[in-house]
């Protein structure tokens, strides 16, 4: 085993086993990298990272800083992982969808796994996938597809199975009792209200009147029903108007961000709605199969209202924060 110094544009000292190849002159500081590696000469590898044994780097690839890649991973042209990454063992990247022995490779997309995410053992990434900042792919999982930031993913093909971060229980065992919201949750601009049950011997009966248990006059609904279970709804903020979501049938899932904390929410009573004020990043999955949601909204539908990349709204929320 031996210190190296590498001789690039970047000159800075390295770890490198003596049992590792590395043709690289870019390597970063403090990086560690174990025996048997192989690092092309075009590779690019940040610093404090830990490359272990058994790894192969090729020519088109890029790894930022504090990154570990696992033993037995080989990173292919056209990889690229952001800092802070986690690469475990034996996990797979390709690069060609349709690969043929002696055929030279069609042309794909790159391939990023953003900033501090985490694959888990012998998954398998397919070429062209970007991988959310902060995101979890299952050991073993399929991704046939790309990775929303802070979800965790498992399965064949890959499905979003949760969030990082939150735990899907309800908010608070609800009394029955009708009109004030529930305790609030961490997020700002999401509450859970208990609407009105009436029950008599002919069965049950709900119902909410605008600006005493919605929080708004209603200007338009919708109805979210046949969601297959595995599938997302919502993934979207808005910029002016409010919502109140009602599961009047089976349940879902709602997990509501503020930018800042984000909390999952169990929809499986029609006396319960949740309210999300403009500006809160909102995701419904999780539904059963006879699931029906209502969703209340305080005014018509306007395409220029929805905040679809969630980048774009942390970018809003950061603008807000800074006027207040």
């Amino acid at each position: 085993m031996n210190e190296m110094d590498t001789s690039g544009s970047n000159s800075r000292a390295f770890f490198q086993h003596e049992a590792a190849i590395v043709e690289s002159p870019f390597i970063g500081e403090r990086t560690r990298i174990w025996a048997f590696a192989h690092v092309l000469p075009r590779a690019r590898i940040g610093a404090d990272c830990n490359i272990c044994d058994h790894t192969f780097i090729e020519n088109e690839v890029v790894v930022g800083d504090r990154v570990t890649v696992k033993c037995g991973v080989q990173l292919w042209d056209g990889v690229t992982l952001e800092s802070d990454v986690f690469i475990g063992p034996n996990a797979t990247f390709t690069n060609d969808r349709y690969p043929r022995s002696r055929r030279e490779r069609l042309p794909t997309g790159p391939t990023i796994v953003r900033k501090g995410a985490s694959i888990g053992a012998n998954a398998t990434i397919l070429p062209g996938i970007v991988v959310g900042e902060r995101a979890m792919v299952g050991a073993g999982a399929v991704v046939t597809r790309d990775v929303p930031a802070d979800t965790v993913v498992a399965g064949n093909p890959a499905r979003i199975i949760g969030y990082v971060g939150v735990d899907p229980q309800p908010l608070q065992t609800p009394s029955r009792a009708a009109g004030s919201p529930l305790k609030p949750s961490q997020v700002r601009g999401a509450t859970l209200h208990r609407l009105p049950l009436i029950e008599d011997l002919r069965g049950c009966l709900t119902f909410g009147e605008a600006r005493k248990h919605i929080p708004f006059e209603i200007k338009r609904f919708f109805l979210v029903f046949d969601v297959k279970s595995r599938e997302i709804r919502g993934e979207h903020a808005h910029r002016a108007q409010h919502q109140f979501l009602i599961c009047v049938r089976g349940s879902c899932h709602s997990v509501a961000d503020d930018g800042e904390c984000r909390e999952e929410f169990i929809l499986d009573d029609p006396t319960l709605g949740l309210y999300l004020e403009p500006m809160v990043w909102g995701v419904q999955y999780k539904y059963s199969a006879d699931a029906v949601l209502l969703v209340l909204t305080s005014d018509i539908y306007d395409a220029e209202d929805y905040i679809r990349n969630y980048d774009d709204f942390l970018a809003g929320k950061k603008r807000s924060w800074r006027s207040e």
